[in-house]
């Protein structure tokens, strides 16, 4: 039986299971400033900009004091944005999915470190991808959803994309369009794909939820608690049917030919940034979690086979 605090997809037994002592490093300009004179920093689509640059702001100050250098933002249309600026070297810093994670390592030869993951409040640190239906669809199960519309959020979302398109197939269910769905289609993020459902362009949507605490305000963290918080949902307005096995929180990620002290420095921030300032913790890490807890790269060993597999697929059609 799998329970989401021994175990999650990508789990490594490495893993640390608790929050790591740490203190918020002291403010004053550090070394590798003359490699990284400017931290750029990714933020993942799948949320407005408006919305995404305002959840960050007291994050980024914070930053900029600390270490006493400038933050850019490339503020991404989806996924792949931050992916391919990974790849080109043209970002130091980046919140990720486990998919995109995967993603990144690949395309960028390995020149991405995952710093840390999310501690939910039950002590585990995954989450689970759900499939949301209209609460006036009448459908109410994965079978109902035979022959009809799914949207998916971004093709490098892990609970969005490739964890239901994995976990379908281990169920005997294809997932490419005209299957066992009448259609597929990618609306654009979490955000859109919500906003799609509820607009009648799908049938369903997928998005990631934490699975913990109170359904009616979209869990502890999240996608629809994003969502919720802003007065964008109404949970009573939609129907959970189906739920993935745990899976790994995505990761804090640094480019790995950074300096190791640069490297070092972004895993005690984040490490001791909830006790230090949990008000912009809880801002940046979309609900809330206890804290962050470090991890490495074979955790996400999986998603990458998950990721072959799939491309695998494409080669086969």
């Amino acid at each position: 039986m799998i329970t989401r605090r021994a175990t999650g997809l990508g789990l490594a037994g490495s893993l640390l299971t608790r929050r790591a002592a740490a203190e918020m490093p002291a403010a004053g300009k550090r070394a590798w400033a003359e490699q990284v004179p400017v931290i750029r920093m990714g933020l993942l689509g799948g949320e407005n900009d408006a919305d995404r640059l305002a959840r960050v702001d007291g994050y980024k100050k914070l930053m900029e004091t600390t270490f006493q250098v400038p933050i850019k933002l490339l503020v991404a249309a989806d996924y792949g944005g931050v992916i391919q600026a990974f790849a080109a070297g043209q970002i130091d810093l980046s919140y990720m999915s486990p998919s995109a994670y995967a993603q990144a390592w690949i395309q960028s030869n390995g020149d991405v470190r995952p710093l840390s993951v999310t501690q939910e409040q039950d002590g585990s640190t995954s989450y689970v991808a759900v499939m949301y239906t209209r609460a006036d669809s009448g459908i109410t199960s994965l079978d109902d959803m035979k022959g009809k519309a799914l949207a998916w959020a971004d093709p490098n979302s892990a609970s969005g994309y490739l964890i239901p398109r994995s976990e379908f197939r281990a169920q005997g269910i294809d997932p490419e369009p005209g299957k066992y769905f009448s259609r597929t289609g990618f609306a654009g993020g979490h955000e859109q794909t919500v906003v799609a459902v509820l607009n009648r362009q799908y049938d369903a949507g997928v998005t990631w939820v934490s699975g913990l605490g109170d359904p009616l305000a979209g869990y502890t963290r999240g996608a629809l608690r994003m969502m919720v918080d802003k007065k964008m949902l109404d949970m009573k307005d939609i129907r959970i049917i189906w739920k993935s096995r745990p899976v790994l929180n995505g990761p804090l990620t640094v480019r790995k030919s950074t300096p190791v002290s640069f490297q070092e420095d972004m895993l005690q921030f984040h490490l001791a940034l909830p006790a230090a300032h949990p008000d912009i913790y809880r801002s940046i890490d979309m609900g809330s979690g206890m804290g962050w807890v470090p991890v490495k790269h074979e955790d996400f060993q999986p998603f990458i086979d998950m990721l072959q597999a799939e491309a695998a697929q494409r080669r086969r059609r």
